[in-house]
This record gives structure tokens, C-alpha cells and sequence, in this order.
């Protein structure tokens, strides 16, 4: 089992995104979902189209992961990954951000396949999906 990130670490990851200055060996699930957490109370983004993409794209860059249609940002999975932290979020109120993550990580969001759910894995691979919003084609998203 992972040790649950602390309120401040998951500021720490967030902010070390901002700044391309957090370790890519440490970009993990959880890691992601944090900062989206924390991204989206802070106001820095929404689960609208193209708001993630400018803070990935330059964080792969200076991490050295490519932004290609084969690698690197992703809008379908980034945009379904914020609607589903969003909605956790505004279930969870102002309870602390670790208590937050903890419980979406204990949910369907916590496995790192959960898009396959809804999409089929060509569909979610497709170039379509990594440069803009593909809707699911399995199952709708539940908020």
C-alpha cells in the first residue's frame, strides 16, 4: 500500500509541476491526481478542454517525455481525470486535500486503467484522444 500524501506534499507536487521542478520518477498516479486536486481548488484549472494542457506539455518537456501523438500529454484521459477530481472535490467540500486524495485513490480512480471503462482501448489511444476530447464509447463518464 502507498503512504497517503500530506496536505503539503501534495502542494509540494503540484507547485514542483508549476515550476517543471518535481521529480519524473516521482510523477506517479497518485502524484497526478494530487496535484489535479489541488490544481483545481487553488483555481489554476478547470475541467474544461485545454486547461491542463499548457502546465503537461511544458512539465514533460523539461522532464524529457515528448508530447507527440504517440507519447507524452493526453487531452482525453487529462480532461476525464479533472472532470472525476472535480467531482470528488466538490463532494468533499473543505476537507483537507490528503483525506480527498485518500478517497478517490480508494475509488474506481485510484486504478490507473479506470479509462477503459468508458473507452476502448483504440478509441483512447487514438490521436484523436491524445490531441482533444474524445467522447467514451463504452460507457458514459458519471459526472
Amino acid at each position: 500500500m502507498i503512504a497517503p500524501l500530506s496536505d503539503a506534499a501534495i502542494e509540494r507536487i503540484a507547485r514542483g509541476v508549476l515550476d517543471c521542478t518535481h521529480p519524473k520518477a516521482e510523477w506517479t498516479h497518485a502524484a497526478h491526481f494530487g496535484a489535479a486536486l489541488w490544481l483545481l481548488r487553488a483555481g489554476l484549472v478547470h475541467p474544461v478542454e485545454g486547461s491542463m494542457a499548457p502546465i503537461i506539455r511544458a512539465y514533460n518537456a523539461a522532464t524529457g517525455t515528448p508530447n507527440t501523438d504517440a507519447s507524452g500529454y493526453h487531452e482525453t484521459i487529462t480532461l476525464a481525470s479533472l472532470r472525476g477530481a472535480a467531482a470528488v472535490l466538490a463532494e468533499a467540500r473543505a476537507a483537507p486535500l490528503e483525506r480527498v486524495l485518500a478517497g478517490l485513490l480508494a475509488g474506481p480512480l485510484g486504478q490507473s486503467r479506470w479509462p477503459l471503462t468508458y473507452w476502448s482501448q483504440d478509441v483512447l489511444m487514438s490521436v484523436a484522444a491524445r490531441r482533444g476530447w474524445v467522447a467514451p464509447d463504452r460507457a458514459p463518464l458519471p459526472w
